[in-house]
């Protein structure tokens, strides 16, 4: 049982995720008591039924995928000397087990973390009772209501049902379902064209499978830079997806040994398997957040400023269930910033323009500041210099043909304002162009800056030197 009455400053979190795991750490860190409430498992839906088995599952992808294209390089497999063709064969059985095993390990972690550091952690459900009190209902145990001088609202958001398209778990899946199955899907419809979908669009492809992706869209991955768009789309066409754009999917139902997709036109997509990949709603209801006066949009997300604060000045609403980007760095990074307001310290801002993201597809899209679209619209006068990777050396080494790295300045100063990467571990080749965003940089420092040779990430300093404004 945790004191009814406060000694110091006490932040309840609601929500074992990111953002409410990182809250924690920097509570203790500060000198709060911290009680955290989470009735699935630490890390919440972004380490056990998404960030983590999805990039799990899309490594395993890419693994199949340079065996298999390991002779492009010289590489061929023998059998008694005599040069063998690679049959890839995938056991879907034993990568669901391990990567929910590597989930399952990730949560543990950051349980005994957070415990060490001396986090009150209760496994159940917590309500707020007006803005000062929260209900907590342990799963093995009976309510209890605590006074809290803070509130942290960070319990994340489930996916998105469509009428007549009910996900089963069996042969319609979301994308909490996909690891219920034990054979990998010999055609996986997936239906939604965004970052969900088109993450497992490219990983099943990868994977053997034959995919079908229903896009409600023109093309892939809408609001994403348009050259990535494209090329992302070229490599689908060309690896065998199909492609169905500016098409909705009306209704999918389960025949036992197959999907039924049927198509508002009228046209029928028959598969093994449909993934729904249309969105996610925030788990929000039920949390006495109305009574309590604060406020949510109209999709239920709960409204929260630049420092993650609502419109109750105790209450704070971090990650998916708010109106921030749902990214797990956004989500872990809003936690931090509401316990540093809330406990006095320096709080810095979330300014989203200056978050970096990426789409784990093969290749992979990253993309952090002003974009391409934006400077075409007259929204910031910018530069644009585009790098295809097809000229770098390591590139070619490497036997990558297929990527680019494009870099955004600012005329007249020549600072960097945005950029987009196209290539194998462009999660991490987009980190040097986000410093240099946060840090107001030009591209004359970020070219001055050394690079190894070869690598990939000298083509961003070629693009920064190209980009260099002579004095007149």
């Amino acid at each position: 049982m945790i004191e009814s009455k406060m000694t110091k400053h006490r932040i309840v979190i609601i929500g074992g995720g990111p953002g409410g795991y990182e809250a924690a750490r920097a509570g203790v860190q500060l000198g709060a008591e911290v009680v955290l409430i989470e009735e699935n498992g630490i890390g919440g839906n972004a380490v056990l039924t998404d960030v983590v088995p999805s990039k799990t599952l899309i490594a395993t992808a890419e693994t199949a995928q340079r065996v298999a294209q390991a002779k492009t390089l010289g590489v061929s497999l023998a059998v008694d000397g005599k040069e063998v063709t690679p049959e890839i064969k995938i056991d879907f059985e034993a990568i669901n087990k391990r990567l929910l095993d590597l989930a399952a390990s990730q949560s543990e972690d950051m349980l005994e973390t957070l415990i060490a550091e001396g986090v009150i952690v209760i496994s159940g459900r917590g309500k707020l009772d007006g803005n000062h009190h929260v209900v907590i209902t342990p799963t093995d145990g009976k309510p209890q209501k605590i006074q809290a001088k803070t509130i942290i609202v960070a319990t994340g958001a489930r996916p998105r049902d469509l009428p007549n398209a009910a996900c089963d778990g069996k042969r319609i899946l979301n994308w909490k379902q996909l690891y219920s199955i034990d054979e990998l899907p010999e055609h996986m419809i997936v239906v939604g064209s965004g970052v969900t979908g088109a993450e497992f669009a490219s990983a099943y492809l990868d994977l053997g499978s034959q995919v079908t992706l229903v896009s409600s869209r023109d093309k892939v991955l809408p609001g994403n830079d348009e050259d990535a768009a494209v090329l992302i789309e070229e490599v689908f066409a060309r690896k065998g997806m199909k492609l169905l754009s500016k098409s909705r999917a009306a209704a999918v139902e389960n025949l036992g040994d197959s999907v039924k997709v049927t198509l508002e036109d009228g046209s029928v997509v028959t598969g093994s398997h449909c993934l729904m990949a249309v969105g996610a709603i925030p788990n929000t209801k039920d949390l006495g957040l109305e009574e309590a006066d604060v406020a949510l949009n109209e999709t239920g997300h709960v409204i929260s400023n630049k420092v993650a604060r609502t419109s109750r000045a105790n209450v704070y609403a971090v990650g998916d269930c708010s109106t921030a980007l749902p990214l797990a760095s956004v989500s872990a990074m809003q936690g931090r910033t509401a316990v540093y307001h809330t406990m006095g310290d320096v709080s810095a801002p979330t300014r989203l323009r200056n978050v970096a993201s990426n789409v784990f597809t093969a290749p992979e899209i990253a993309s952090v500041g002003w974009s391409q679209a934006e400077i075409e619209q007259g929204l910031v006068r910018g530069e644009i210099h585009k790098v295809m990777l097809e000229t770098n050396p390591r590139a070619k080494m490497e036997g990558v043909d297929e990527g680019f790295i494009k870099l955004f300045a600012s005329v007249g100063s020549g600072t960097v304002i945005g950029g987009v990467v196209v290539a194998p571990r462009a999660s991490d080749l987009i980190y040097p162009i986000a410093v240099a965003i946060e840090n107001r940089l030009t591209v004359d420092q970020l070219a001055r800056t050394y690079t190894v040779y070869p690598s990939l990430s000298g083509s961003i300093s070629e693009a920064a030197s190209a980009l260099h404004q002579p004095i007149d």
